[in-house]
Formats: structure tokens, sequence, C-alpha cells
């Protein structure tokens, strides 16, 4: 009859309790980084598509880094302020 090491027990338990915590501890970076990228990719686009709309109206926002950086971490947000500092300067 075999017998179980109750000692090799313990220790996959406490392996798989340390990956497990591991692996919580980087989820969250991971979605802040997806988090930043979406908002990035539709303020972008928002503002490629205010720039071509906006030139039947008459309202553009030039695209430079700073502008880039403001949609890139606000998002639709930022694309709304930059349209208000627009009309306000």
């Amino acid at each position: 009859m075999n017998q179980i090491d109750i000692g090799a027990i313990l220790a996959y338990a406490l392996g798989l309790l340390m990956l497990y915590a591991l692996g919580r501890m980087l989820l969250g970076p991971i979605r802040l980084v997806l988090k930043l990228i979406y908002n990035a990719v539709v303020g972008g686009l928002m503002l490629v598509l205010l720039n071509f709309i906006g030139n039947y109206v008459g309202l553009h926002i030039a695209l430079n880094p700073l502008n880039a950086l403001i949609v890139g971490f606000l998002g639709i947000p930022g694309v709304l302020l930059l349209i208000a500092l627009n009309s306000i300067l």
C-alpha cells in the first residue's frame, strides 16, 4: 500500500497558491495597459473622424504630440476637451 506524503501535498498546494497570487498581481497592470490602448485607439479614431467631418463645418484640431497624449489617456472625453479648448481659445 502506498502512503501519500502530506509534505508533498502541502508543497503542491502552496505552489498553486503562489502561482495564483502571481497571476493576480500581473493582471492589474495588463488591464491598465489594455485600457490605455483602447482609449488611444478610440480617441484617435474620433479625432480623425472629427477632423474629416470638421472640414465641412470649419472645425479642425491639429494632430500634435500633446493632443495625441490627451486623446490617448482620456479617449472620447479627451476629444471633447480639445473641442472645448479649441472653441474657447
